[in-house]
């Protein structure tokens, strides 16, 4: 792999192109991570609204119709809803894993086995997650497994 910066004050705007044979899963994690860093995400705490990036949320959960965001530091609310911000992430590291999460797949730490067919994620923080038997092909998939 071969890598071609140009820096120049005549770009007004950073532009990343990609030329490749194939997407491997080594190309796909970069443009993942690229992708991750595009992104950011409307949360709010109380009445004060912040703009998270997407690399800093841990995960997506639903709970009495509300969605929230993680962070290592703290929780947030949002507005949008789990298969808006599913849609929205389809490109990037993160992946739905049950029917109320979307967890950041760059943010897990391990996977361990527990009951039967479901996996426990744990992440950066030491927080655990369950994966569902159902959600498991498509976890799989986004790591690479």
């Amino acid at each position: 792999m071969k890598l071609n910066i140009h820096q120049s004050f005549e770009y007004e705007e950073t532009e990343i192109t990609i030329h490749c044979n194939t997407i491997n899963p080594e190309l796909q994690k970069i443009i993942d991570q690229i992708r991750l860093l595009s992104f950011s995400i409307k949360g709010r705490i109380d009445q004060t609204i912040y703009q998270i990036a997407l690399e800093n949320i841990l995960y997506f959960d639903c709970v009495d119709n509300k969605t929230f965001i993680y962070c290592e530091d703290k929780t947030l609310e949002t507005d949008e809803k789990l298969y808006e911000l599913e849609d929205k992430l389809k490109n990037t590291s993160f992946v739905r894993i049950s029917k109320s999460c979307i967890v950041n797949t760059s943010k897990v730490v391990c996977i361990n086995p527990i009951a039967s067919e479901k996996y426990e994620i744990q992440l950066v923080n030491n927080e655990k997650v369950i994966i569902s038997r159902h959600y498991m092909p498509y976890f799989k998939k986004k790591i690479g497994l």
